[in-house]
């Protein structure tokens, strides 16, 4: 017998456990794209409803009526109201906190009057029975003429009952009401009568949409006129309508409830959500909390990934080393070992931060404590015209820009996700911190002030903040120019505390992996094989007097480790990219640079910590005992007119052009994906090279 596909939306209220019942109903089964036209993360998945039926779930944002405010409440607007050019469900599943039934049915009472076929998925009902809250599901049921199942998904309890009822609206043995929650007439109805002239099939309270929201509509010229002259006709007025209706609504939910539900004094004993928030969101030791929580999933991702980074790091260092032996040496072999190797190193070597970091933040966000941490940090973050969302991205950033850009996808208010994903590169990432040993290391002294506090360690501390201020700076001044009119709501209800469900934590992790492989790891690929061309080619004179030199070395019998590193040092300034390297040396003279650094800059556009290893090949230093040797390589280092290059002055300008450069390609790639806009990476590049520039400028011309 064949099977059918149906196509469901889950829709709810914010935190109404709408995206554990996605997660219950799909499984692994699941794919993450984007709504048409927006960047807007969309949720989908697959699930056999019955032996006659496959479903195909969809989770919309969540919203808490039908009168958006915000970028997603306005994407789940559209797919119900009929104005998605993607998304046609079957049936909408209405999910409904139960110990939250009178706000939740607000949204649910106007999705029936668009005379959807609509399911009332009843979720916390066990926490609604702690609260004292008894819902006779029957009465319920008759009260609002579509089925209401209780269910349970973190123990999947009601999943069966579930897929059932929507098996039997899918069949039209339950039909969707003929009657109106509420009597729309009242409200507009000469109006309502002439919108369903011209569109007999519109329902009273979807003409009341079409005359509020029809300039959002994709509807043919002839047809806006025809409704904004209706409009003028009757003196539609938008807000009494809105609240006139949302009062009728309140006051008809106040009689279903009666007739449904019985609740216990409302002076009730406090719960242990709210005994606990009284600590966790206490004016001191709130934030000391949240200090420590942050500290610990800092240190977690950097300790937990530096295992399998250094296995996967290590697999790459000896493919490569065997390929490089097996291989004869002609440009295709060190094409796939230093292009196309190097370049999947380069992708698959961050997999483990992204999981570790999105795993942490859902098991936060599980938990109930992420929606704390944007309420604690909202006032400090506004002010620099962001969002307490805001704040997740910037703290992942001190581990990888790349799956901190991606997170930001929580914030819903355009400007300021676009402010956070501009100025997150800003934060020192873990890439950067070879970069910073070296050059500390370099320049400043390794002394103790009052015999316990390391002044390298003040040095380093100083290099985090100073990108942490700057990116805040940064975003203050970038609210003024950027352009984006929609107006920013931090409403944020907050969940109750609960135990985090390890398979949604699994399924998080593995989603957002494959998302960065596959989506910017293509674009990481194409620069990758771009930069190994510039590094490995250039004019044939040149070439040819690399090879003579070697040739000659080897004929001398040269050791063979020093014949390496000379011909691999030559053979990189005689490169296009050491071309471009000594092109811009009159450009980064005044910083205190020389070609080799600015050969070391562009290489490092791969990824920063590619700095070192440049440098080690420059300066003809042998694997042995490298950070040691290069060190003391860098310290004997000399300028074209015999000064020292690795100056105190020159050590600090380049560290300070590490914190503010954007030298990462894999955060390009990803900020283009997120944006998906050129645009906006070329501006990310340009503002954050020229405040490097001029802030490196500054430091080396005061301590020359």
């Amino acid at each position: 017998m064949s099977t059918s596909t149906v196509h469901i939306a889950l829709v709810g209220n914010p935190n109404s456990g709408k995206s554990s019942l996605f997660n219950c109903l799909t499984g692994l089964n699941q794919k993450v794209g984007n709504f048409p036209g927006v960047t807007m993360e969309k949720k989908s998945g697959t699930t056999q409803l019955s032996g006659n039926y496959i479903a195909n779930i969809i989770d919309l944002p969540g919203t808490y009526s039908l009168y958006p405010k915000r970028l997603d409440e306005w994407v789940s607007y559209r797919v119900l109201i009929g104005q998605d050019p993607e998304v046609h469900p079957d049936v909408f599943v209405v999910v409904v906190d139960a110990a939250n039934l009178k706000r939740n049915l607000l949204f649910c009472t106007q999705i029936i009057d668009l005379k959807k076929p609509v399911v009332l998925a009843l979720t916390m009902v066990d926490l609604a029975r702690k609260k004292g809250i008894i819902i006779d599901l029957a009465e319920l049921e008759r009260e609002l003429g579509v089925p209401v199942v209780s269910v349970n998904p973190r123990k999947q309890k009601g999943v069966p009952q579930l897929k059932k009822a929507i098996e039997q609206t899918v069949e039209q043995r339950y039909k969707v009401p003929a009657r109106d929650f509420i009597d729309h007439r009242e409200l507009a109805g000469a109006a309502i009568g002439d919108v369903q002239a011209l569109l007999p099939e519109v329902s009273d309270y979807k003409a009341i949409h079409y005359l509020i929201n029809h300039e959002q509509f994709n509807f043919n010229p002839e047809l806006q006129n025809q409704i904004e002259r209706i409009e003028e006709k009757h003196a539609f007025n938008h807000t009494r309508t809105q609240a006139s209706e949302i009062m009728q609504r309140y006051t008809r939910i106040k009689h279903v409830m009666q007739a449904s539900v019985s609740e216990p004094d409302p002076r009730q004993q406090t719960l242990f959500t709210d005994k606990l928030d009284n600590l966790l969101l206490h004016r001191k030791w709130g934030y000391l909390i949240l200090l420590g929580v942050l500290f610990l999933l800092f240190q977690s991702v950097f300790l937990l990934a530096q295992f399998p980074m250094d296995w996967i790091d290590g697999a790459f260092a000896w493919t490569s080393g065997a390929l490089s032996r097996a291989l004869p040496e002609v440009w295709w072999s060190d094409l796939l070992v230093n292009g196309v190797v190097a370049g999947l190193g380069g992708i698959l070597v961050f997999v483990p931060q992204i999981m570790i970091l999105f795993g942490l933040i859902t098991l936060l966000e599980d938990t109930g404590y992420m929606a704390r941490i944007s309420f604690l940090t909202d006032r400090l973050m506004r002010s620099v015209g962001l969002n307490g969302k805001s704040v997740m991205p910037l703290i992942s950033g001190f581990a990888c820009a790349v799956p901190a850009i991606m997170s930001a996808r929580a914030i819903e208010n355009r400007k300021e996700r676009l402010l956070t994903i501009l100025v997150t590169p800003l934060i020192s990432c873990s890439a950067r911190l070879p970069v910073y040993v070296i050059l500390i290391g370099l320049v400043i002294p390794n002394t103790y002030l009052a015999g316990f506090i390391s002044v390298q360690g003040l040095v380093m501390m100083g290099l985090y903040l100073l990108g942490l201020v700057m990116a805040l700076f940064v975003s203050w001044v970038a609210k003024w120019f950027i352009n984006i009119k929609e107006k920013s709501f931090f409403i944020l209800e907050l969940p109750i505390y609960r135990a985090p469900r390890w398979a949604n934590v699994g399924t998080t992790m593995i989603q957002k992996a494959k998302i960065f492989v596959f989506e910017a790891g293509r674009v990481i690929m194409i620069i990758s094989l771009a930069l190994w061309f510039l590094s490995s080619f250039g004019p044939s004179k040149r070439m040819e007097a690399v090879e003579e030199k070697r040739a000659r070395m080897v004929a001398q019998q040269r050791p063979a480790e020093e014949i390496e590193t000379v011909y691999k040092s030559e053979k990189l300034g005689a490169s296009y990219a050491g071309i471009l390297g000594k092109s811009i040396e009159p450009l980064i003279q005044p910083l205190g640079y020389d070609w080799r650094i600015g050969i070391s800059l562009i290489t490092s556009f791969a990824a920063r910590e590619v700095f070192v290893g440049t440098m080690a090949t420059l300066y003809s230093v042998g694997e042995d005992e490298e950070g040691t040797r290069l060190q003391h390589k860098l310290r004997d280092a000399k300028k074209a007119d015999g000064s020292t290059l690795f100056t105190l002055a020159t050590g600090v300008s380049l560290m300070i052009f590490y914190v503010f450069a954007m030298q990462c390609m894999s955060t390009l790639a990803v900020v283009r994906r997120e944006t998906r806009s050129w645009k906006w990476p070329v501006i990310q590049f340009v503002y954050m090279t020229g405040i490097a520039y001029v802030m490196s400028l500054i430091a080396y011309q005061l301590l020359k």
